[in-house]
């Protein structure tokens, strides 16, 4: 077995070996077109019917189409190596697995922590924002009934509890049948998309792109350096809002709105033929969600002055609807907003899923307690891995804040992409010999222009984020040291204390 101690390294052919145990084997239903479902259920979504508008007046401008651009190249490259990865490990976990197989176990628990973080975080915080636009929806409709109310010293949030609670359900009865709810739900959500495109070209003035590219506003006075980007405070800018450096930082908020392709990723162990299916499910979406993107924010910020998507002091954040509301289309703003409360539907249902999916991952290595790992004898789901995440997001969602986390979410994620990238360098040195359904093309440079990209736009974002995301990976350290590394399987057979089969 290579490595020992911290950077044992668990073999692919073993990944792939403990995926045929039969308590912990999940079904094999999902095709191409499932997964390109899952992709774009899940990336079109909060950061398409929120971020392009609010980015625009608030960080951007008008430059706000070429910061989408930017954050798609980032996403892009990354999804060239995981592509590969998925192809050549079609394993259940991702970036956890793909790190086990290169880097060793520590990394690997690290990138899994890490990716609590992204999925978990990200699902209570969409589930939220749901839950706002449920009230808004049945305000349309003369239904006045707050979807939040007090329970004495906490506030419960029952919209986004109703949510998780259905969501929770469905993928507990099967990938199969949740892969289906989200074809339905994508559908109309993308019906959507096209209609704000269609719609709003006619009520594009050209004026109102210029400038592209705004000049930097001067900095608050008393604005603490710390919410500033770190590219802009290493460089010694007095603002990261507007001017190059807001361009900048734009395309790291941004790039929220990519987040969910490499959830494609952890369902490679439930795809009919990982090899083909699954670079294909990834590379699709990306695509897909570029162009879409692109268009939204070139419309939206045509439509208005980005002065008039600026988020007032106190006042609520200008979205998709925002733009037609100012030009007097409110029918379009009424069908945006029903969009916008089926969108984030999938969205939270699909980062449910793949924090199950790594979870379950880890939980099969021993990393955290094997009964997770064990799958329903009929419907070959994961389901007590799929409760326990679905009760600590139903507990976030429910009383916890949670509208301030994209930065949080965004640096966990460019953080395993960077992982992820170099790991298909180190794999093809390492073992030249594995199939490889799909191979990325100008290895190694791809590989390193991903990396270089996610880490540019990691620097560009909040000192206050690095420092919070510091803690949190501290915290996961002491949890590996605590637990994970005395109760790994590959440590156990290390000892001696069970088999290759992982009996006692």
């Amino acid at each position: 077995m290579p490595g020992t101690g911290l950077w044992r390294t668990k073999s692919v052919e073993q990944s792939i070996l403990d995926t045929d145990e039969p308590d912990t084997k999940l079904r094999k239903n999902l095709g191409t077109w499932d997964l390109i479902v899952f992709g774009v259920s899940v990336v079109i979504g909060a950061g398409i019917f929120t971020l392009a508008a609010r980015t625009a007046g608030d960080m951007s401008g008008p430059s706000v189409s070429l910061a989408f651009v930017l954050a798609a190249i980032a996403c892009g490259l990354a999804a060239l190596c995981y592509a590969e990865f998925a192809s050549t490990v079609p394993v259940a976990g991702s970036a956890y697995t793909y790190s086990y197989a290169t880097f060793g176990e520590f990394i690997a628990w690290i990138i899994g922590w890490d990716l609590v973080l992204e999925f978990a975080v990200a699902a209570a915080a969409v589930a939220k924002g749901w839950s706002v636009y449920l009230q808004q929806t049945l305000g349309l409709f003369g239904v006045d009934l707050p979807t939040s109310f007090q329970a004495g010293p906490l506030q419960l949030d029952w919209g986004a509890v109703l949510l998780v609670t259905v969501l929770v359900t469905l993928l507990a009865l099967g990938t199969k049948l949740s892969a289906r709810f989200s074809l339905v739900i994508t559908v109309i959500k993308v019906a959507v998309v096209l209609l704000v495109i269609v719609v709003g070209l006619a009520y594009i003035n050209a004026k109102n792109y210029t400038p592209f590219i705004p000049p930097a506003q001067s900095a608050v006075e008393d604005s603490p350096k710390i919410e500033q980007s770190l590219f802009s405070l290493i460089l010694g800018g007095e603002t990261s809002t507007f001017g190059v450096f807001g361009l900048l930082a734009g395309a790291s908020l941004v790039f929220f709105a990519f987040i969910g392709f490499d959830i494609v990723a952890t369902t490679a162990e439930e795809t009919k033929n990982p090899q083909k299916n699954a670079p294909r499910g990834i590379l699709g979406t990306i695509v897909i969600v570029t162009v879409l993107y692109v268009a939204v924010a070139l419309v939206v910020t045509g439509m208005v002055p980005y002065t008039d998507l600026t988020t007032p002091e106190g006042g609520d954040r200008a979205t998709l609807a925002t733009a037609f509301q100012l030009n007097g289309v409110t029918w379009a703003a009424t069908i945006i907003s029903l969009g916008a409360l089926v969108g984030l539907t999938t969205v939270v249902m699909v980062l449910l899923l793949g924090q199950t999916r790594v979870l379950f991952a880890m939980s099969r290595d021993g990393l955290v307690p094997t009964a997770l790992a064990k799958t329903h004898p009929t419907r070959g789901t994961p389901m007590r891995a799929t409760l326990l995440v679905g009760v600590v997001v139903l507990l976030a969602a429910g009383f916890f804040p949670a509208d301030k986390l994209e930065e949080m979410v965004n640096v966990g994620t460019l953080f395993a992409f960077i992982l992820v990238s170099l790991g298909v360098i180190v794999l093809r040195r390492t073992r030249p010999d594995l199939p490889r359904g799909f191979r990325a093309p100008l290895v190694p440079l791809v590989p390193i222009l991903a990396i270089l990209s996610c880490l540019w736009l990691m620097l560009n974002l909040t000192a206050l984020t690095w420092i919070r995301f510091v803690i949190w990976m501290a915290a996961g350290v002491v949890i590996y040291f605590l637990y994970s590394r005395s109760h790994s399987k590959l440590g156990r057979r290390e000892r001696g204390e069970i088999g290759d089969g992982g009996q006692v």
